[in-house]
């Protein structure tokens, strides 16, 4: 008889009496995601959320009374005691934001055993500016003023009148900005005010600088970098936003009196050029520190010489909005692994880690020595550096020393995607670190198996994260590209979701997908779009715009995504209707499963791993028309689910009659047709079985390898697991041989490859014309991996881990597998242990949340509440 052992942790005796305030306490206050944010939108209703702290199990909130202060302490909002279980998202209900105003807040809450909290410490949000509270200028430089040419200087001298109470920066530019006040940098961010539709939506950002700021004089000063602005994108495009640089500066002092002082961009500003001789993200940055000017920064520096700036008014109806996303900051620094020296001669840093950021360095050399940097991803054959692959990215560094005394060097306007780094000139190596920069998301996930090539394609799946998102979700880091490519975003999404914080990282980019979709409802292949405009509306990519809203909603259960995207969603499955013969979509350029495994001549057996582009789009109109039907759900639109139901049956039966025989073989017999079928339901449930006997077969006849692309890879081992071949999906997983998610991992990868083979298994690589080694596609394995092996699954009905569905399936010879997650509630955990023929599986779930739990090879399902639990019983066989 298998005996389930339960046993709870630090549950019993430590609190008898159920009138103990400390049984309930309320932490992690947020709002729009953000603790203590300034700069919130003043028009846009700020979202609230906490999370429940109890001792005991099974705790569910009953009720929550919110309040709401003025920066004076005056009470604004009253929620009053409010009886529900929401404890994220609850939205203000008070009166109208003002603009340029903190409001302070605190919750309590009541639960199920008859406890209530104490009121929780007091956080705040603050808002920015309303459209017309702009009365900074654009500024410009005047002079020559071009694309890739030196980098611009800008300052202001002023005084303040009296003592300081507080003061706030409100700024932007056309291009990228630094700036500075009295010498000082103002905030962390990098490439700031962000990437977005600058054409519709351009970022600004707000900054406490009270600390900053003196009574009497003071300076401001700015850099002004080309960007995504003007600079150079894919294909040598310049100047796609405009042509010329610019600065929006806003600065509001409150004195101690209550009087205010405001010192904006306007004509008294002057500019010079510098030593930032250029700064782009292809190429890298050019910077003369002969040419520096000491103290420009700074008040009292004598600006007679420079030129006068070049002022407009600004266009602040629609474009100016307030910045909710992170920003991009430094993050891990890395030092020298190992110092090479190669083949041919060459001098090169091994950092260990193919990341994305800069370089940074001391050095001490003679006016006009230079030093040379220039990055690459991995050693061609020989092991001589190695930037083929680039294509006309130059990714170089160049720095002209101005003598004298030590010297500290770091680059402004631009990025490289690098593990090595070839150095040339008076430099210590030792001196030389490397800076990982990307957006300011927190690490939600965390997931550990037995096996360490697992836990190395996890640490692979999570640093192609790192390197990708940089402001936007972007396919690779460091060729001539670097863009928001669609297909990649919607393969990765859910997986992305559990590694870190991405709520309003996606936001930020589906709003922008928002502005860029056409009016017939095509979304281009890149967002922001910088393409020709007619390179849109293809399978697979497009698609992003139902498939990134919906796995954002399971993940934070914010049905704001969903209300915010609906037109959008609903748009681009009209746009295929529109484009559909017969609701068989089978026109328009598409482009198929990317990067699918080609053998070349030893496929020529009819098996093919070519899959028919026209059946991969229609599977992917019935997977946008699905989501559009649950977000409709999800938000009351009744009629839409009764439309698109009837749609969603007649794109069914096309596809069957159009793909199908009568016994269910596909007209495309490769496995990403058949994943794609059987994961979109394509197929009448009679048919699947044999379908999924298909798909297993064919991946035998591969000798059990994947030969899916971008858009089967993600479904792949989901639909193994779903159809009872769960074995099999393990058996690819742990596949090390090419093609497979190990074998990159087995060359030494640390991060996700955009091919299979970037490096052959002759040790010769890909081509170089595409042939990224930091492209994070691929790894959409992880949600499988979370989902099956640790089983941690949101559950549609309760999204946001506000119920969770433990189903782990332990296989693939691994003894240990663990997940941590923290979600809006709280830690959310699953491990299990196989030892000595017995499982031990620990979960923990976190207040104001149930979850139900299936347990490895036992048929019932365990419905629990809050708390931790551990079983231990007799394992199965295939365990």
């Amino acid at each position: 008889m298998n005996r389930i052992v339960l046993l709870s942790f630090g549950l019993l005796g430590l609190f008898s009496s159920a009138t103990r305030a400390q049984s309930l306490s309320v932490a992690g206050l947020s709002s729009e995601y953000a603790v203590n944010p300034i700069g919130l939108s003043p028009a846009a209703p700020v979202r609230l959320s906490w999370r429940l702290v109890s001792t005991e199990r099974n705790v569910l909130q009953t009720a929550y009374e919110i309040k709401v202060f003025s920066g004076r302490g005056r009470l604004v909002w009253n929620s009053s005691k409010t009886v529900s279980g929401q404890s994220v998202h609850i939205r203000y209900k008070g009166p109208a934001l003002l603009p340029r105003s903190r409001y302070y807040w605190q919750v309590r809450v009541w639960d199920n055993h008859g406890h209530g909290s104490e009121w929780s410490p007091l956080n705040y949000w603050e808002t920015g500016l309303n459209s017309g509270d702009w009365s900074a200028k654009w500024i410009t430089p005047e002079g020559p003023d071009s694309a890739e040419g030196p980098v611009p200087m800008l300052r202001k001298g002023f005084a303040v009148s009296g003592k300081i109470r507080q003061a706030r920066l409100y700024i932007t530019a056309h291009g990228l900005y630094e700036a500075w006040i009295n010498g000082r940098r103002v905030g962390d961010g990098l490439l700031t005010p962000g990437w977005t539709n600058y054409r519709q939506r351009l970022q600004y950002q707000v900054y406490d600088v009270t600390s900053l700021l003196a009574t009497g004089a003071n300076a401001a000063a700015a850099i002004i970098g080309d960007g995504w602005y003007r600079g150079p994108t894919y294909r040598g495009r310049k100047n796609i936003y405009g042509n010329t640089t610019g600065l929006l500066f806003q600065l509001e002092i409150t004195l101690e009196d209550g009087s205010r002082q405001t010192v904006v961009s306007d004509g008294s500003w002057r500019s010079s050029d510098g030593p930032i001789r250029y700064s782009e993200f292809f190429n890298g940055e050019v910077y003369d520190a002969r040419m520096e000017k000491a103290g420009w920064q700074k008040a009292g520096y004598d600006d007679a010489a420079w030129a006068v700036v070049r002022t407009e008014r600004p266009d602040t109806t629609a474009r100016l909005i307030a910045t909710d996303a992170p920003l991009v900051r430094r993050h891990e620094v890395f030092k020298p692994l190992s110092i090479l020296r190669t083949p041919k001669g060459e001098t090169v840093i091994d950092f260990g880690q193919n990341l994305v950021g800069w370089v940074r360095w001391r050095s001490r050399g003679r006016a006009g020595d230079t030093i040379v940097v220039r990055h690459g991803e991995v050693l061609d054959p020989q092991g001589n550096f190695y930037t083929a692959n680039l294509r006309s990215a130059r990714q170089t560094i160049t720095y002209i020393s101005k003598g004298g005394a030590e010297e500290w060097f770091e680059p402004h306007f631009t990025f490289q995607g690098f593990r090595y780094v070839k150095v040339e000139g008076p430099v210590d190596l030792q001196d030389i670190e490397a800076v990982a920069i990307y957006s300011d998301m927190e690490q939600t996930g965390d997931f550990t198996t037995s096996d360490t090539l697992i836990n190395r394609l996890q640490h692979n799946i999570q640093w192609g994260q790192r390197g990708n998102f940089i402001d936007i979700p972007t396919d690779c880091p460091q060729r001539d590209e670097r863009l928001g490519w669609t297909g990649d975003a919607q393969a990765f999404s859910a997986t992305a979701t559990f590694n870190m914080d991405v709520a309003m990282f996606y936001a930020k980019w589906l709003a922008d997908l928002r502005s860029e979709q056409l009016p017939d409802g095509a979304v281009p292949y890149v967002i922001p779009n910088v393409l020709r405009p007619q390179d849109n509306a293809s399978a697979g990519w497009s698609d992003v715009a139902t498939i990134a809203p919906w796995n954002v909603y399971l993940a934070y259960g914010d049905t704001t995504i969903l209300r915010d995207q609906y037109t959008s969603m609903k748009a681009w499955v009209d746009y295929i209707r529109a484009h559909a013969v017969d609701d068989l979509w089978n026109t328009g350029d598409h482009f198929g499963d990317w990067l699918f495994y080609t053998p070349g001549d030893a496929d020529d057996d009819g098996r093919a791993a070519i899959t028919d582009k026209h059946l991969i789009a229609q599977t992917f109109y019935a997977h946008s028309t699905q989501l559009l039907i649950n977000a409709a759900k999800v938000l009351g639109r009744q009629a839409d689910v009764s439309a698109y139901s009837a749609l969603l049956k007649r794109i069914k039966d096309v596809f069957v009659d159009e793909y199908t025989t009568r016994r269910g073989r596909l007209v495309s017999g490769s496995q990403t047709a058949y994943v794609l079928a059987l994961r979109f339901d394509m197929l009448p449930d009679s048919l699947r079985p044999q379908a999924a006997a298909r798909l297993v077969q064919n991946i035998k006849d591969y000798g059990n390898h994947l030969t899916t692309g971008f858009l089967g890879t993600p479904h792949l081992c989901h639909v193994l697991t779903r159809y009872g071949y769960n074995d099999v999906a393990y058996r690819l997983l742990m596949q090390r041989t090419y093609p497979s998610w190990l074998y990159p991992v087995t060359r030494g990868a640390t991060t996700i490859w955009e091919r299979w083979d970037g490096i052959r298994p002759d040790g010769s690589l890909q081509q170089a014309n595409m042939n990224s080694f930091n492209h994070y596609a691929y790894g959409a394995i992880g949600d499988w991996m979370y989902k099956t092996i640790t089983g941690v699954n949101p559950v549609d009905s309760a999204p946001g881990y506000k119920k969770i569905l433990f189903r782990p399936r332990p296989g693939g010879g691994l003894t240990h597998a663990a997940a941590h997650l923290r979600t809006l509630y709280g830690m959310v955990s699953l491990q299990w242990t196989l030892d000595s023929g017995r499982i031990a599986i620990d979960v923990t779930i976190p207040p104001n949340t149930t979850a139900e739990l299936d347990l490895p090879g036992k048929k019932e399902r365990l419905e629990l509440g809050s708390g931790d639990y551990h079983y231990e019983y007799v394992a199965g066989a295939g365990m």
